[in-house]
């Protein structure tokens, strides 16, 4: 999690307007206040930069404005002239950006955390439900006209309650899951970097499991909350993978490279995994034609944050990090290095 310890990073008040640079179309509203506030370069077409893109808009900005889609390595923040002071990061997620390069030339990282908590945690909730009782694949073959009417025996998935729901990563996402999870009458075990207190653990109905193997064995369906790290890429590969119970269901709503793609699919290929509820892919945009055709699959395209009311809320967000920053002030959402 974010610590609350300050970083001696150098905050001066801009003269003028900082210019900003936004690497990604936003909701009209965002785009609109920025434009009053900041001398604001924006991308009305909506594609995504590339590096050369990238690299000249980092070459003539105050502020860089990027998403998720944006890889901001340290080669093109090193090669980024000293008038870019800040990175105003729109979403929460940060593992696009190096941070350890960013703290070097002493730029400043900000993101917009807990505004998509909540339709990050429904989305998962809705990928449980997809994927046990197979609405993806019921869908699929009433559009196909395969339909022939209902039998007792056909298209039949599982029932969620008195289950182990697995979630790995307590945060904020973690928790909103987990207060859900009760509602549906799951038994929530959960595996986390640091442990919440034992009062909200009460509080959520949860169980703590400090080890993820054992967490992995009696979870029948596992969820995936934490964010993309060195310590986290393939967390669960095929070891694993093969430690969960034949049957187990996997819910990435993450980021895709948490999961080992290839070992998940050759598990759902043999039927160790009864399937899986996937809103990210390890190499998106590009997800596996195998994913795509399994039965068992339900697959979304990264949309599990996709509200209007929540991309309003991440950028009110953005142009008060800007703001604080542009007036001298330690902006309310800075990201250091060890963010979690």
């Amino acid at each position: 999690m974010p610590s609350t310890k300050p970083v001696p990073i150098e905050t001066r008040r801009v003269a003028g307007k900082p210019r900003v640079h936004v690497t990604r179309r936003l909701l009209p509203e965002t785009e609109a206040r920025m434009a009053e506030l900041f001398d604001v370069v924006l991308n009305p077409d909506d594609h995504a930069m590339s590096r050369d893109e990238l690299t000249a808009a980092m070459a003539d900005t105050d502020v860089l404005v990027p998403t998720v889609t944006d890889t901001i390595d340290a080669a093109l923040i090193e090669s980024a002239p000293p008038r870019l002071r800040l990175i105003a990061n729109f979403g929460a997620g940060v593992d696009h950006i190096a941070l350890s390069a960013a703290r070097a030339r002493s730029v400043m990282v900000t993101n917009t955390p807990g505004v998509l908590t909540d339709d990050t945690a429904d989305m998962t909730l809705a990928l449980i439900l997809a994927v046990t009782r197979r609405l993806n694949y019921g869908g699929r073959v009433l559009r196909s006209g395969q339909w022939t009417g209902w039998a007792p025996s056909t298209l039949l998935g599982h029932r969620v309650g008195g289950r182990v729901l697995g979630i790995v990563g307590m945060g904020r996402i973690g928790q909103a899951v987990a207060h859900r999870a009760r509602a549906f009458g799951l038994n929530v075990v959960y595996h986390s970097r640091h442990r919440i207190p034992e009062a909200l653990e009460t509080m959520l109905g949860v169980r703590h499991q400090p080890d993820l193997d054992a967490l992995l064995a009696e979870t029948d369906i596992l969820t995936l909350h934490c964010p993309a790290t060195r310590e986290t890429q393939h967390l669960i590969d095929a070891r694993r993978i093969a430690l969960m119970k034949p049957g187990a269901f996997i819910i990435n709503t993450a980021r895709g490279q948490i999961v080992e793609e290839e070992a998940m699919i050759a598990a759902l290929c043999a039927g160790h995994l009864g399937g899986a509820g996937l809103d990210v892919f390890e190499h998106e945009p590009l997800v596996d034609r195998r994913l795509r055709d399994h039965p068992n699959v339900a697959i979304l395209p990264h949309m599990g944050s996709a509200t209007v009311e929540g991309r309003i809320a991440a950028g009110e967000k953005v142009i008060a990090n800007v703001r604080f920053w542009a007036d001298g002030h330690r902006p309310p959402d800075q990201v250091l290095e060890g963010w979690r």
